[in-house]
């Protein structure tokens, strides 16, 4: 018996009608080996942060708990602005429910083999891209950034078939809910408005209850939704995240970062910058994604369309870019040591993003080392005039900058705290998924994801002998990007 088996109760989900998944039981993963676990996760959950055998081939697939109601959801998606009628879990399955005192959260497995949407594919997940997939959500959640969590990572010698051979493998994530904007798309170009009304009755019981028995709770849901997704972009832009592929299918009706593809974080700051290879003409790059996120809520708005009327729909939306820019505004002032946003902050900020872009310095070292910076020390514009190819433009920021600390004229010590209480030291660079990858890929070493986990667990607080974990990436290393099965 495995601890799992007294944990996992039956999916909240799973009490929707038939419509909406199909039931699905995993496939058995061969030979299962524990690549990661995340043991704080896991006591946060009640399993042990050891995990035993048993527990070992449940989160493969291998075995279900007596309570476990296997499951892939259906869903829809406009993929780069194109609608796909159909596409739901092709290769995750949801187990159940864990409530702890956090909350209630979804168990899912990702890689567990074909379901009914697989739509020909095998249904696998890559040891290549659960790496990635276990570092980022774990990375982003260190960073106070609303995520999906990853639990572990189950691997296998069983062969899949991508552009090249790999080895599968099997992640196991949670969230208080998987509802993507597609889920509602689905049911509404299909003409199945009851569909449309139950799910969104579902998602305001279950996630949304102050206003569950108000009469216009459909309205204030799609409120929600807009506001937690301006807050979200919001923080992706200020910590320098690229998503890479944001689908509808691939945003939460909670406002979390889901499904993790082809993401990265900037290294130098470069406002078009792309992680997909295959988005050539940048539709999610860096600096498209506000306008994206709202492009995405004016699909979901379309697809509660039968229960909001076009007015308090284009009013709602309306709402989304203000709610960006004061969210945004507010964590760009944080990461300068600004006690409090004023006018003319917004022009300080664009000045230096043009500053940084021209230079092509590194953001988060930029960022970080900023909090060191004394107005009256020339010494101390020393590190950061040396990450820039342009340092002339840095130069005559900093005399702006240094300006407007002068007005609130607090202690450079106090500023500093407060500045990299925001601005992280360690931020999961590309380069590092990628050295943590081919270790654990070519020579089944999985010590630097255990290491890299840990560091992004607290990534604003210096960990020693961590200090090349916090440098920018060599010149020679280059642009790397990534697929959707990365």
């Amino acid at each position: 018996m495995s601890v799992l088996d007294g944990i996992l109760v039956r999916s909240g989900f799973g009490t929707l009608p038939a419509d909406f998944y199909l039931p699905q039981t995993p496939t058995p993963l061969p030979a299962p080996c524990l690549v990661a676990f995340n043991a704080p996760l896991a006591e946060q959950l009640g399993l042990p942060a050891e995990p035993a055998a048993s527990l070992v081939e449940q989160l493969a697939g291998n075995a279900l708990a007596p309570n476990a109601q296997p499951l892939a959801a259906v869903y829809a998606g406009h993929q780069f602005g194109v609608y796909v009628p159909r596409l739901g879990d092709g290769r995750a399955l949801l187990l159940g429910d864990i409530v702890t005192d956090h909350g209630r959260y979804e168990l899912q497995l990702k890689g567990a083999g074909r379901t009914p949407f697989s739509r020909g594919a095998d249904g696998r997940a890559v040891l290549r891209s659960t790496i990635r997939e276990y570092l980022a959500s774990e990375a982003m959640h260190g960073l106070g950034i609303p995520t999906t969590r990853a639990l572990a990572i189950v691997g296998s010698d069983q062969p899949v078939y991508r552009e090249r051979i790999e080895t599968a493998a099997v992640l196991s994530r949670l969230a208080p809910s998987h509802v993507r904007f597609g889920s509602f798309e689905y049911f509404h170009y299909r003409g199945m408005g009851e569909q449309v009304r139950t799910l969104a009755d579902f998602v305001i019981g279950a996630h949304f209850a102050p206003f569950a028995a108000a009469a216009d709770r459909y309205a204030q849901l799609l409120d929600a939704v807009a506001r937690r997704t301006a807050r979200l972009v919001a923080a992706w832009q200020a910590q320098g995240f690229v998503h890479g592929v944001m689908n509808t299918d691939n945003m939460s009706i909670l406002g979390l970062t889901l499904d993790y593809g082809p993401y990265g974080f900037l290294d130098h700051f470069e406002a078009a910058r792309v992680f997909n290879h295959t988005d050539r003409r940048g539709r999610y790059a860096y600096a498209n994604q506000a306008g994206i996120a709202l492009w995405n809520l004016q699909a979901l708005a379309e697809a509660l369309s039968s229960l909001i009327d076009a007015a308090t729909r284009e009013a709602v939306l309306a709402r989304f870019e203000p709610e960006f820019v004061r969210a945004y505004g507010e964590l760009m002032c944080r990461k300068l040591g600004l006690r409090e946003s004023r006018a003319g902050d917004a022009d300080l900020i664009d000045r230096l993003l043009q500053a940084l872009q021209d230079g092509r310095v590194d953001y988060p070292a930029f960022m970080r080392r900023l909090g060191a910076f004394r107005p009256g020390d020339a010494a101390t514009r020393t590190p950061l005039l040396a990450l820039s190819h342009a340092p002339l433009a840095i130069d005559a920021w900093l005399d702006a900058y240094a300006a407007r600390l002068a007005s609130e004229a607090d202690a450079d010590a106090v500023r500093q705290s407060r500045m990299d209480a925001v601005n992280p030291l360690y931020v999961l660079r590309t380069h590092l998924a990628e050295r943590a990858i081919h270790l654990a890929v070519e020579q089944r070493d999985y010590d630097q994801i255990d290491r890299l986990h840990r560091l992004l667990a607290q990534p604003f607080t210096a960990q020693p002998g961590s200090e090349s974990y916090a440098e920018p990436p060599a010149h020679d290393v280059g642009e790397i990007v990534l697929s959707c099965s990365s």
